[in-house]
């Protein structure tokens, strides 16, 4: 039976929502973070997801997660997880849909291109692009660039991994490293440093349980669509997956209980009790830190010096063997490899073409670059490529270079 009831005492408040840049009149019919929520599905960001690269997985066919799939699968693992919670849905669900606004066209390989145009310039990270992106570069109200979205949402989408920066001296601030991606010296992003100035998200502090929620969720669902998509696209087996002792545990289960199943069915009942593996365990394991940590408001969770939404222990070490795995099998496998490389390619060369010729992208976009000098200019030059989907991108490569 779902888990159902009045919000917690620690859960953040649409009604006392510390508001939005741009202050406007309350809704009457709907809630504060109902209404970023709906802002962030209707932006043009958004719509683009459905054409960019999840993981680039070099086979014709529909049935591929793409970024549009894969957010609405972190919303509704953030919706689960926050009503589980007792926390507000609205709110998990839209951090959860704008998580990914800022990524590139062509996956990782994308990113990964784009970071290595832009480190002499201050670097690129898409957390910061996608604050940019409902800050910024919607362009789609009257009064004002963005979305305007409420404090509590930029939050989550600044900080749903965790705080940017050290609070141990307020004068010498530094960035702390992702988890799984240590930042080997880079500073914090120029633009979270500006929009924190104009409109401080407390970049030392944890964010809400429902922000949380949406960072276990993206966790949860890339792990189950991984494992999915990796096994249709036939870049490794059951067999090859079952190396890794939880997986071949839930098979084990799934054969003892349906002998004879058709392997399509198996990779399903895999992904389902996967992601239901997953999930149980971390409303488990929430509730008990929740429990003796005891927040009594939504800042005492962002002052509890820990996360409070994430994995058991057995279940930590089981994710962290399946994305091993997937590193391995999937990420560096020599098809997705060779395919990413020309994507890198791709990026590679419209970034230096742009940068030197502003007049070689649309008109808006080379007006604003072909004003501006180095720093500034390349900043332009990355908004217009990381927005681009992956069907544009590649046009582009034949607009510019022909062919």
């Amino acid at each position: 039976m779902a888990i159902r009831g009045p919000l917690a005492a620690y859960a953040s408040d649409a009604a006392r929502s510390r508001g939005r840049l741009y202050p406007e009149a309350p809704s009457p019919t709907r809630s504060e973070f109902q209404r970023d929520r709906d802002r962030i599905i209707h932006c043009t960001a958004f719509r683009r997801l459905a054409h960019k690269t999840q993981v680039f997985v070099p086979l014709d066919g529909d049935h591929f997660r793409t970024r549009l799939t894969h957010t609405i699968e972190v919303g509704q693992i953030a919706r689960a997880l926050a009503r589980a919670l007792r926390v507000d849905e609205d709110l998990a669900e839209a951090v959860a849909l704008a998580h990914d606004l800022g990524h590139t066209p062509f996956g990782h390989a994308g990113e990964g291109a784009l970071e290595a145009c832009m480190a002499p310039y201050g670097g690129f990270d898409h957390n910061a692009q996608a604050l940019r992106v409902v800050t910024l570069l919607e362009r789609r109200y009257a009064r004002y660039d963005g979305l305007d979205l409420t404090w509590e949402t930029l939050e989550g989408i600044a900080k749903h991994n965790g705080p940017l920066v050290s609070s141990d001296a307020p004068d010498q601030r530094h960035p702390l490293p992702h988890p799984e991606e240590p930042m080997h010296g880079r500073t914090l992003p120029r633009y979270i440093e500006e929009l924190d100035a104009a409109f401080p998200l407390g970049l030392d502090t944890f964010a809400s349980v429902e922000a949380q929620a949406a960072a276990q969720a993206d966790d949860i669902a890339y792990i189950g669509h991984d494992i999915d998509d990796g096994l249709r696209a036939e870049l490794f087996s059951l067999d090859d997956i079952a190396r890794t002792p939880f997986i071949a545990g839930v098979l084990a289960h799934i054969r003892e209980k349906h002998s004879g199943l058709e392997r399509g069915r198996v990779i399903h009942e895999l992904v389902r009790r996967v992601i239901t593996a997953f999930v149980e365990d971390s409303i488990g394991e929430s509730l008990r830190r929740i429990a003796r940590v005891a927040p009594a408001s939504a800042d005492d969770v962002r002052g509890a010096g820990e996360t409070l939404v994430g994995l058991s222990p057995p279940m930590a070490e089981a994710q962290r063997e399946i994305k091993s795995f997937l590193f391995a099998n999937m990420y560096r496998h020599e098809k997705v490899l060779g395919v990413w490389e020309r994507a890198r390619d791709a990026i590679s060369r419209l970034f230096p073409a742009f940068f030197e010729k502003p007049e070689l992208m649309p008109a808006e976009w080379a007006a604003q670059a072909a004003a501006l000098q180095g720093a500034e200019r390349a900043v332009v030059v990355a908004d217009y490529i990381a927005g681009m989907t992956d069907r544009y991108a590649l046009n582009e490569v034949k607009r510019v270079f022909g062919g």
